[in-house]
């Protein structure tokens, strides 16, 4: 999750207009738009704008339906995302189409948005905000989203034997971290 559309930053906005704040929901409405735009368009390949938009259209009166339902304790996300995918699986039964594989569909959900994985996300997040930035990078960039320890050396501006090091050590600060080691 990036930084101004984090699970934090969409909850306290959805907790906002839960409150009464008019300006906070058409702000947690223009980000949800964004994330679901793309969500969409992810997802159903070589679908129309104009099919696209529908669904998002339809996603955000939905949740502006049940936003009194929303548990404040729960993560935002999560529950957002489930109305997102139930809405995507109605538009494709509706036409009486089966996508890709609903299968699919679910296990990405479940694997992407899930209470589990947005809390571990929120954790992971907050771990790597005590890191200096360099070592937060190489983190994010190499066991995070992938790379190869070359590319996020080059990203960062090192060797890659520093980058490989760095990384071994932060891994072991973090690790005694969690084990509450001081």
């Amino acid at each position: 999750m990036t930084g101004s559309l984090s699970e934090d930053t969409l909850k306290t906005l959805m907790l906002r207009s839960l409150d009464g704040d008019e300006g906070a929901y058409r702000h947690l409405l223009h980000a949800l738009r964004r994330l679901l735009t793309a969500y969409y368009g992810r997802r159903m390949g070589a679908a129309s704008r104009a099919e696209v938009e529908d669904l998002v259209q339809e996603t955000l009166l939905s949740l502006h339906a049940k936003r009194a339902t929303y548990d404040r304790s729960r993560p935002f996300t999560a529950w957002f995302f489930s109305i997102a995918r139930y809405k995507l699986i109605d538009h494709y039964r509706g036409r009486g189409a089966r996508m890709r594989g609903e299968v699919e569909l679910d296990e990405t959900l479940e694997a992407d948005w899930s209470v589990d994985a947005v809390t571990a996300r929120m954790d992971i997040e907050r771990l790597l905000e005590d890191l200096p930035e360099r070592q937060r990078e190489l983190i994010r960039s190499v066991k995070l989203e992938g790379q190869s320890i070359a590319e996020a050396a080059k990203k960062t501006g090192q060797t890659e034997l520093a980058a490989r090091v760095g990384i071994h050590r932060t891994l072991k600060t973090l690790a005694a971290k969690l084990r509450g080691d001081t």
